[in-house]
């Protein structure tokens, strides 16, 4: 004999809002007990954001004339405004968790059993650490510093911020570049500032088979000479350099010092000559290349332009 199964009814109307009336109140008696406790994690998370934000926006104001006094760079500046900020930010969840004593032994009961636990951890946090870690090795060895011109990942940019997770670099058509810095710390770098900022700059020409190679490169030493950003003929011995924190000859006057001077590369001690090389016998052309120098790499790209626009004008006036 076989029984049918009584189909269950669905609870009522009543009955759902005696259960929503038995959570109401269930929520609000907790809430009654836990008052004081949500009321002081209140106040202790907006002090702590308003004290951040406070010695944030102060640092920041005052950041020329405190670096000018301490002697320190805007970089390590920078990287030490960051790590002060989120010490605040440390410093305030600790005191929310050490003056509740819920949290308290929660917080105990965590780290007493941390063991597989800490190991996920670890591994999640693993970017993260290894971010902070490169950050504070950068900001102590620098390699570059906030300001310099750099070429990194085929882009070419100035570093605007470094800070504890990642460095911004602003790339020259304006668009910002957010690079982690243990990518950063792991990458090939192209420094343009940070010692010496006057470079060599290459334009490449290419004249005809039957033209006359010494009559082109006079022409092209002629006009590259007219523009105001190429470097006049001089020699200089030493450089002004912005060594890091920890050289030797920093550590010897103190913790933090002024930049000092660098010698400067016999090879290219000899500044602001123009030569003209032949580069390739090609197709349809000889090709030439302008070595010219400009005090920094900002300018070299735009002036090359204009030097190359003034070339040919040259080659229509002189024909």
């Amino acid at each position: 004999m076989q029984y049918m199964e009584t189909p269950k009814t669905p609870p009522s109307f009543a009955e759902n809002l005696s259960y929503f009336d038995t959570g109401l109140q269930q929520a609000f008696s907790w809430f009654s007990n836990n008052f004081d406790n949500i009321l002081f994690i209140i106040i202790i998370g907006l002090g702590t954001i308003l004290v951040a934000r406070t010695i944030n926006r102060l640092m920041e104001s005052y950041l020329k004339k405190a670096s000018s006094k301490l002697h320190m760079g805007i970089t390590a500046f920078r990287m030490f405004r960051h790590i002060t900020v989120a010490i605040i930010y440390f410093l305030g969840i600790i005191i929310i968790i050490f003056s509740i004593p819920s949290l308290q032994n929660l917080s105990v009961a965590l780290f007493t059993g941390a063991g597989i636990a800490g190991i996920v951890i670890g591994f999640a946090a693993q970017s993260t650490l290894s971010n902070i870690i490169a950050g504070l090795s950068l900001a102590i060895f620098q390699p570059f510093r906030v300001g310099d011109r750099l070429d990194i990942m085929n882009e070419y940019g100035k570093v605007a911020d470094l800070n504890l997770r990642h460095t911004v670099i602003i790339t020259w058509d304006n668009r910002r570049l957010i690079i982690p810095n243990s990518k950063m710390s792991n990458e090939a770098i192209i420094n343009w500032t940070i010692e010496d900022p006057a470079v060599i700059w290459p334009i490449d020409v290419g004249i005809g088979y039957d033209a006359d190679i010494d009559k082109a490169r006079k022409i092209m030493i002629e006009e590259a000479r007219k523009h105001p950003n190429v470097m006049p003929p001089y020699e200089m011995g030493y450089s002004v350099a912005k060594s890091s924190i920890i050289k030797s000859d920093i550590l010897n006057m103190g913790f933090l010092h002024l930049p000092v001077l660098s010698a400067v590369d016999p090879d290219f001690r000899e500044r602001g000559e123009i030569k003209v090389n032949v580069t390739e016998l090609g197709e349809f052309s000889v090709n030439l290349r302008l070595l010219v120098w400009f005090k920094d790499r900002s300018i070299s790209y735009s002036s090359g332009c204009e030097i190359g626009k003034l070339l040919k004008n040259a080659s229509i006036r002189k024909a």
